[in-house]
């Protein structure tokens, strides 16, 4: 459609070229440019001309003055709407050379423009929202603002709302809420408000009156919403029964004095703030000298078209800047093709760059043709006018700060933030707190620091509004003398008002704030110990014991012999175990015993060490306790060697310190230091502890181990195996994250917090104090921590996890198997004696003597322990002396 127009277009131009160039004499200055060693770029207006041309001038005296450029600007002024006026016009800035067009506000007409540009391969830079992507456009898109939309009513818990969009090119913006919400989201009335299309909103909003909800978000254009809000309140929908949200980034620059006080909730964005400087110095070029009339309520004169151009004027001239790009003259009459060759290397340069410096909207950057980079202000109107209650962006969503609302726009000015310009002490370079920003580029202010207090400081500004200016304070932190009323470093700074705040690794001690005065604690932390890790030990000779614990090996030992021992015992009392030495007779005379103290102890061995033997027992008695002994080897032995495996194979570091303890002796000579002025170094002095007294004495009389500043205890701890540095923990986390051969020894000394530093009654601490509070409750401080800690220039240890430390089996692992051991061998023990007694019982009654004289034979041979042999014929026994003594006791047994 839109190459049909342009064709249609081209041949009326044809055949009108020659009433076009005698209708624009007056740009009689245009020749002259061609011969410029300047770098003309275009503007059209239709709205707005005279403000728009101030705009532009404007921002190109400012580029040109920060990049030492030469541009210059092309106006012309075009009839709103009217696509073959502006066309004449641009055509006629062609025929010059220009580098780029800018403008108009018409939609309808800068889409045929933006063809002209695309075919000469012209950039062309517009600022009005769009959902397409040709071409450059700064404004946000509209998907962008429905996901701030989204975070306010997800924010304000609406269950139900009236949508009310001036035109078919918002709904969009529904469109895109509807994904964000799904099937679960708020009840949505969906109303176009300009339905008549002549300016008379009225029935649609009686409709909205009538009906029962209250809730409305609104979305249309720069000249649609301000009459909109008029006819709203004409119709009685502006009061405290209705809350609005306004979709449109323009609402600060309309007239609200009328519904300042209607007590309607009334929420909208803004995408810059009237109080940076860059906005004051553009009021001021426009003739608004007298702040208090022509920047009231919180209202800003400046639209969003203007700010947009001003900072498209300085995108491109960064582009120039860095690709010199020389106007070439171009003819629209013309049917050939007239496209410059370094046309699309420019356009594809401007979309790489990321842009931060000189800008009211935002950092600006490209994801593909979509601007990013920005975040919003979420503004109310309040009785005081507009007030800011929170930010919006799409990395963090929506972040409420908002305010105890204000009745005069007079309250609390004495005390506000806002353009205050502050000087802050940073300590550079002293990761990760702050240091110099890495680049090819000479940077310079504030852009040349980067960390942990700068990152602080930026947000403390983006909630109160100040600006700031970084000053190198120095490594001295400083010291105050009560006596003489002197200070040294950053605090001499901040007490004579060289700078305003300090921001480091500076802690709140008593002495300090002495002199000077502290916010709340941003960081909390205390003094530690930073040593070299344990190093492998040398292997012992006796390596092979460290499995299990020494209290494991002795009762290993005692069960040994305690099982041994109830071998011979049980082999002794059990029948079963008396063989017949020579199987060939039948009626042996005498029995031996197979578990003597040698096979008793060999068949324990044997099991123990998993090889075995050739005795087997064959009493039940002894077969029990042979197979609790067998269980009992095989849990231990395979405890063993697991456990053996795992500290061959797991290194055991040692270390030579583990404790202050260690370290206040000296132990195995290691030495230790600190900072040699500062809090570590003060909390030691001040000590009443032992412990700290003795290790105070010593840095005094060794004022060798002292360092000048952390980092050179750092690097001391390095190099030396024998070297321990006292400094706050945190920097110790986040050396330890980087360096892998050191460590934190024991815990904290003490408790203590960072703290931003300030002159003595400073009318903005309560401020600073509560903007940090609601950080911390926001949890950005933690994620800052975490950014700054563990992920800019971690990850080198962050990945490899300390290896588990190998620890000896105690009798915690293994008692309940020496239990088992222990009961079977009891209950073996027990059977043993039972059934021997039972033996001699029935033996004495088949040889029919007495029961006494049998158990007291029976003893006598049982604890002759040199004797293995049994004499079944013996004239000495009272069983010769029976009529039954031919019967062989093998025959009673069985």
């Amino acid at each position: 459609m839109f190459i049909i127009n342009i064709f249609i277009y081209f041949s009326i131009i044809i055949s009108r070229i020659s009433i076009l160039n005698a209708q624009y004499d007056h740009y009689g200055g245009y020749d002259s440019l061609q011969n410029s060693a300047s770098i003309p770029i275009g503007l059209l207006t239709d709205q707005n001309t005279e403000q728009m041309n101030i705009v532009f001038d404007h921002a190109i005296e400012v580029a040109n003055e920060e990049l030492g450029l030469a541009m210059t600007s092309l106006k012309a002024e075009v009839n709103y709407g009217d696509a073959y006026h502006s066309y004449g016009k641009l055509c006629r800035m062609l025929e010059t050379g220009i580098a780029g067009v800018f403008g108009p506000s018409s939609r309808h007409t800068a889409v045929h423009l933006m063809s002209i540009c695309d075919a000469m391969d012209i950039p062309h830079i517009y600022s009005y929202m769009s959902e397409y992507s040709e071409g450059f456009n700064l404004h946000p898109h509209p998907a962008d603002l429905s996901k701030a939309l989204y975070s306010l009513i997800t924010a304000f818990e609406w269950s139900r709302f009236i949508f009310l969009y001036e035109s078919a090119e918002y709904l969009s913006i529904l469109n895109e809420l509807n994904s964000l919400f799904g099937m679960n989201g708020p009840i949505v009335t969906v109303l176009r408000y300009d339905m008549q299309l002549n300016g008379n909103y009225k029935p649609v909003l009686r409709r909205v009156r009538k009906s029962k909800d209250n809730r409305i978000v609104v979305v249309g254009s720069t000249d649609t919403v301000p009459e909109f809000l008029n006819q709203a309140q004409q119709v009685g929908i502006i009061n405290e029964d209705y809350s609005y949200i306004i979709g449109n980034l323009d609402f600060q620059a309309f007239d609200l004095e009328e519904y300042k006080y209607s007590e309607a909730n009334i929420t909208s964005f803004r995408l810059f703030s009237p109080e940076k400087m860059a906005v004051k110095e553009l009021m001021q070029k426009m003739g608004y000298k007298n702040e208090q009339d022509d920047f009231r309520n919180g209202s800003c004169p400046i639209t969003v078209e203007m700010a947009l151009t001003y900072d498209a004027v300085q995108l491109f001239a960064e582009t120039l800047k860095n690709l010199p790009f020389k106007p070439v003259s171009q003819n629209c009459s013309q049917r050939t093709e007239s496209v410059r060759d370094d046309g699309s290397s420019f356009k594809n340069y401007m979309r790489t760059l990321r842009l931060k410096e000189r800008l009211l909207t935002g950092p600006i950057y490209f994801e593909g043709n979509v601007r990013k980079g920005y975040h919003l202000d979420v503004i109310e109107l309040q009785p005081s006018g507009i007030v800011k209650v929170g930010t919006w962006s799409e990395e963090r969503d929506y972040r409420p700060e908002r305010l105890a609302p204000t009745n005069s726009q007079f309250d609390n000015i004495d005390n506000s933030l806002a353009n205050k310009t502050f000087i802050i002490l940073l300590s550079v370079p002293n990761k990760p707190y702050a240091s110099l920003v890495e680049s090819y580029k000479q940077l310079e202010g504030n852009s040349q620091y980067e960390g942990y207090g700068v990152d602080l400081i930026m947000e403390l500004a983006d909630k109160l509004g100040f600006n700031f200016t970084f000053k190198n304070g120095g490594n001295d932190y400083g010291s105050y003398n009560k006596t003489s009323n002197e200070s040294t470093g950053m605090l001499r700074e901040i007490m004579h008002g060289h700078a305003d705040l300090a921001i480091t690794d500076l802690t709140i001690t008593s002495e300090r704030q002495e002199a000077i005065e502290f916010s709340i604690p941003f960081m909390n932390l205390g003094i530690a110990i930073l040593f070299l890790k344990p190093q492998k030990a040398q292997p012992e000779l006796f390596t092979f014991m460290d499995p299990f614990s020494e209290e494991v090996w002795w009762f290993l030992g005692l069960s040994f012999l305690g099982v041994s021992l109830s071998f011979f015992i049980l082999g002794r009392l059990s029948p079963s175990e008396w063989d017949n030495p020579y199987p060939c007779i039948e009626e042996p005379e005498e029995l031996e015993n197979q578990f003597t103290i040698g096979n008793s102890i060999w068949f324990t061995t044997g099991a123990l060490l998993q090889q075995g033997s050739e005795i087997g027992p064959k009493a039940l008695s002894t077969r029990t306790v042979a197979s609790f002994w067998w269980f009992f080897t095989l849990i231990v032995v395979s405890s063993y060697t697991a456990n053996l495996a795992a500290f061959l194979t797991i290194e055991k570091p040692q270390s030579l310190i583990n404790s202050v303890d260690d370290l206040a002796d000296n132990k195995d000579g290691v030495v230790y230091g600190a900072k040699r002025t500062g809090s570590t170094r003060n909390f030691f002095l001040n000590s009443e502890d032992e412990r700290y007294i003795k290790m105070n004495k010593f840095m005094t009389e060794h004022p060798e181990y002292l360092t000048e500043t952390n980092q050179e205890g750092v690097d001391r701890v390095k190099i030396s195996t024998q070297y321990a540095f006292l400094m706050e923990s945190t920097s110790i986390e986040y050396n330890t994250k980087r360096e892998c051969n050191l460590k934190k020894i024991g815990d904290a000394l003490d408790e203590k917090g960072y703290g931003i530093a300030m002159r003595k009654n400073w009318p903005h601490r309560g401020k600073l104090n509560n903007a940090l509070l609601q950080l911390q409750e926001q949890g950005v401080l933690e994620k800052m921590k975490n950014k700054w800690w563990n992920e800019v220039g971690s990850g080198i240890c962050a990945t490899k996890e300390d290896a588990p430390e190998a620890t000896a089996l105690a009798m915690d692992n293994l008692e309940g198997v020496f239990f088992v051991l222990l009961v079977g061998s009891c209950c073996a023990l027990l059977y043993g004696v039972v059934s021997w007694m039972l033996f001699i019982i029935k033996k004495a009654r088949h040889f029919k003597v007495p029961l006494k004289e049998a158990f007291l034979e029976e003893f006598q041979f049982l604890i002759d322990f040199n004797n293995y042999v049994r004499v079944l014929k013996n004239s000495d026994s009272i069983y010769s002396r029976s009529r039954q003594s031919s019967v062989s006791v093998g025959s009673i047994g069985q």
